[in-house]
């Protein structure tokens, strides 16, 4: 009776447990103690229960190549510097080229043995005049491309996660796509633009040689471009796109922040993006700003011009403002963006799919209402077929169901409909388990046993077979999480966690009511 005991105690601790963990996701957790309601994990709805959005991205990897090499063109001509070997220009040529034109042949073998020692991902394609041509040999390309979608993936990420949506769900998808849900989401156009903003920060003095209206007209001086500042509203009109002529020399880049954030400008009571650089963007920064006192500096994001401050003296601490009449939302996301890191390359939505939630409480509904009724059909046809052996069943059946959803709880999981249909299959492989032991028993009340050594010998023959089918549902099921997406995931998470507790409920849970009423109540027929 001492084992006996133990048992039942375990047992409701198990069930208090799961109750405790799993009414704060129900509609009772209003009427709970608040303590209890805010400090316990929950159970989330997925997209397709409580509404949302879907997207798929396309990750503009040739332009990642492309970027790649442009960034390799000032490092090649760095090191032609450095190394004192005459050149003419370096130049990107097409997606993945970099020309460079040299002075007689000694110049062409130095730079030919550059490029080769240090720059061998790249290959000598030809010689036109005097310029040679190298491209980027073809598993340099495809592991850029390769790594520009990894990159975009953990970036999104990053963004999704400081945007506060709830279990996103973000996965590659081919060879160049992003899939992104985001369950629950109100303002899915914001939520797009954070996700597609390439957010490269870059910092350029101003070309003061020559007004940006004459620029327009007449074409921007070597060396120089023409960006735009946003039209903003003000006083109530839209003004208008504000040129400024921009020198195409990045003097420093957002790959150095370590911090952005949203304050307050105590004059006109403005958001603005306080951002703050490591050691080594402090020290470029506070060279920059020393050499070029004086001068306006074009803070770039995008390709778009934020602000243009004037240089008024050396600027050390690493520490610069981002102002442009931002709202608080615009000012946010930008911080956002800025910390979670640029995107290797643009996206662009190629599917937006957003599901209300009117939709999911159908599906709730729909799939409730299908559990309810599959469960109810199993708990009746186990009482009329095994009597009160059935009964005992539909005991585990609801113990089952019970841990299960305080598990999930636990594991603050997200139900799906798929996940809907996992529970449901553990009912099934309960009321299986079930069966199994319940023919035992009564093979062996055939052959004249007693009650209690029936029920002894039931559970002892069929523990192996019954083990044998839950571990080979639970690699199914360990398969199915690790290559499946989203909401395969979700019923792969349900099938897993519901197998292992019906192994519990099935041997330990009924085993208990026959061992009661075997040693306590002594019986002489089992009803089965």
């Amino acid at each position: 009776m001492r084992s006996i005991f133990w048992r039942i105690v375990m047992l409701a601790c198990f069930v208090a447990v799961a109750f405790i963990l799993f009414l704060p996701s129900t509609p009772l957790s209003s009427k709970l103690p608040a303590f209890w309601a805010n400090n316990v994990p929950k159970i989330t709805l997925g997209l397709d229960l409580q509404g949302g959005t879907h997207l798929v991205l396309n990750v503009d990897q040739d332009k990642a190549v492309e970027n790649h090499v442009q960034r390799l063109t000032g490092t090649v001509e760095d090191a032609l510097k450095m190394k004192n070997i005459p050149y003419i220009t370096v130049s990107r040529q097409d997606r993945t080229g970099i020309s460079v034109g040299y002075i007689g042949d000694v110049s062409r073998d130095d730079i030919k043995k550059l490029m080769a020692d240090e720059f061998p991902a790249f290959a000598l394609t030809s010689t036109a005049g005097d310029r040679l041509n190298f491209n980027l040999i073809d598993s340099e390309v495809k592991r850029l491309k390769e790594w520009a979608l990894l990159q975009s993936l953990e970036t999104i990420r990053n963004r999704i996660d400081k945007f506060g949506v709830s279990e996103p769900i973000i996965q590659k998808q081919g060879e160049n796509e992003v899939v992104v849900e985001l369950p629950g989401l109100k303002d899915p156009d914001r939520a797009i633009q954070l996700i597609g903003k390439t957010a490269v920060l870059e910092f350029r003095l101003l070309d003061d040689s020559m007004d940006p209206a004459r620029a327009i007209a007449a074409g921007a001086p070597y060396g120089s471009e023409i960006l735009y500042q946003a039209g903003r509203v003000k006083g109530g009109a839209q003004t208008g796109n504000i040129p400024y002529l921009v020198k195409k020399e990045v003097l420093l880049t957002g790959e150095f922040l370590t911090d952005a954030r949203v304050a307050i400008e105590s004059q006109y009571n403005e958001p603005y993006v306080s951002i703050v650089f490591d050691s080594t963007g402090s020290r470029i920064f506070e060279r920059v700003t020393a050499a070029n006192t004086g001068k306006r500096l074009a803070i770039v994001l995008d390709g778009n011009v934020h602000s243009a401050p004037n240089i008024n003296e050396p600027i050390s601490g690493g520490r610069a403002q981002i102002t442009g009449r931002f709202s608080m939302d615009e000012a946010t996301d930008l911080a956002i963006v800025l910390r979670a890191g640029a995107l290797p390359a643009p996206v662009t939505v190629v599917q937006n799919v957003t599901v209300g939630p009117s939709l999911g409480q159908d599906s709730i509904k729909s799939g409730v209402r299908a559990a309810v009724l599959g469960g109810v059909l199993v708990l009746i046809f186990m009482f009329v077929y095994y009597r009160f052996s059935g009964l005992v069943a539909d005991f585990a059946v609801f113990l089952n169901i019970i841990m299960l959803l305080g598990a999930m709880a636990w594991l603050s999981a997200t139900l799906t409909l798929p996940g809907i249909a996992g529970i449901i299959l553990t009912v099934g492989m309960g009321v299986d388990s079930n069966v199994l032991i319940f023919e035992r028993i009564k093979e062996e009340l055939r052959v004249g046993r007693t009650p209690r050594s029936a029920v002894n010998a039931g559970y002892e023959h069929a523990l192996w077979t019954i083990i044998d089918s839950h571990v080979t549902t639970l690699i199914t099921a360990a398969v199915l999480f690790q290559f499946g997406s989203g909401p395969i995931k979700g019923f792969a998470v349900t099938l897993f966690a519901g197998i292992l507790i019906n192994l519990f409920t099935a041997l330990v849970g009924t085993k208990i009511v026959f061992d009661i009423m075997n040693d306590k109540m002594r019986i002489k027929r089992l009803s089965i």
